[in-house]
């Protein structure tokens, strides 16, 4: 019998092995397939404005007025000639579902096929959720949810997200966030952060991923390495904290730390400095040292990275946005999200690789890890 139970293990263990080099080398194929202008468009997930040439905005409210919520002619040739890993909708691309049910059919059938994304926090932070043509149920924001200190309350919550957004046609929610709340003047994050007590976060945070897990969603944990501490809010400008990195260790990284281990694909940065910690005033998502060093080696996160949005104030009040977004590459993330001008970042991250300033090799790396992903979601 003791022979019969080994033989078993050791054929389930190859099979294991089997399916695992079966997905590698797809991957290795399907990476081996791809011209560069299609890796590099990976490297992007864009608003659907990025691909409509009249959708100029100094500002994100700005096109809240313009509201665009179909797939034009001009978006579908932009696409062909700058493809993007994905797309994500905010509350003014959304109407009513059978508005949204056409967009996505028709987004995803754009030539890159592109994953859709959404920010469905619960709370103020719901595009789906806090729009009234949706009879979806409300969730209320983060720190809520967790007052009672039940994780189930928090995995039938994400779960419950997690479930309108799959029968929607998303792919990722850029949720939860993993910030610890610790202080009282945050303008930006506040009741969106579970607990301003990283012990107390850190299983709803778990809880929260594992719903959104269950129905089928990418959570994504945000914002590396924690945007908790902070005053100042990086959608506006620079935002910093004081803190050593043995102080983050001992308090932001908590929640980080339970989300990578409950299995986290995907991890979005921040763009706050940390002077304490880097020496300089370079936002975060630009620093190699908190994107390769902290996150990749020490926490041994090796899924997706991906930066908050490249149009927030933090990033554009210091660099043109081509420039920040070839130094986020460099830095170690994967992923760009929400550039500005998408078309001059697209040619300008091109002409980085074709120089050689950023390698082939490392696109490869970044776009091995999106693959990944989309086998995981089955795209």
């Amino acid at each position: 019998m003791k022979t019969t139970l080994k033989g078993a293990l050791v054929a389930m263990l190859a099979v294991l092995i089997t399916g695992c080099n079966s997905e590698v080398d797809q991957i290795e194929q399907e990476l081996k397939s791809m011209s560069l202008e299609q890796k590099v468009g990976q490297l992007f997930i864009v608003r659907p404005e990025a691909l409509d040439k009249d959708a100029f905005y100094n500002s994100p409210t700005d096109l809240k007025n313009f509201s665009l919520q179909e797939v034009t002619e001009c978006m579908r040739v932009m696409a062909q000639k700058y493809p993007m890993g994905g797309v994500i909708l905010f509350g003014h691309n959304i109407k009513d579902e059978a508005q949204l049910s056409r967009f996505v059919e028709d987004l995803r059938s754009l030539p890159s096929h592109p994953l859709l994304c959404i920010d469905e926090e619960g709370g103020r932070v719901a595009r789906i959720g806090n729009n009234p043509n949706f009879r979806v149920p409300k969730i209320p924001p983060a720190a809520q949810l967790a007052a009672a200190g039940r994780t189930k309350d928090v995995f039938e919550a994400a779960f419950t997200i997690g479930t309108y957004l799959k029968q929607y046609g998303f792919d990722i929610d850029f949720a939860p966030v993993a910030d610890v709340n610790t202080n009282p003047q945050n303008i930006v994050i506040g009741a969106r952060a579970f607990s301003n007590d990283p012990n107390q976060a850190a299983p709803m945070v778990k809880n929260y991923l594992k719903g959104l897990q269950k129905a089928g969603i990418v959570g994504c944990l945000k914002h590396f390495p924690g945007h908790g501490d902070t005053q100042a809010d990086t959608h506006f400008g620079y935002a910093m904290s004081r803190k050593t990195w043995e102080e983050i260790d001992n308090c932001e990284m908590i929640p980080f730390k339970a989300g990578i281990k409950a299995g986290a694909q995907m991890i979005m940065s921040a763009h706050i400095s940390l002077p304490n910690v880097t020496g300089s005033n370079t936002p975060c998502t630009l620093s190699s040292m908190i994107m390769k060093d902290k996150l990749r080696d020490e926490l041994g996160f090796d899924g997706v990275i991906i930066t908050d949005a490249m149009e927030m104030g933090a990033i554009l009040r210091q660099y043109p946005v081509q420039d920040a977004s070839v130094m986020a590459l460099k830095a170690g993330v994967d992923i760009l999200l929400c550039v500005r001008e998408y078309p001059l970042v697209f040619e300008t991250v091109l002409a980085a690789v074709r120089r050689g300033e950023i390698t082939e090799a490392r696109v490869d790396e970044s776009v091995r890890r999106i693959l990944k992903l989309r086998h995981s979601i089955g795209r």
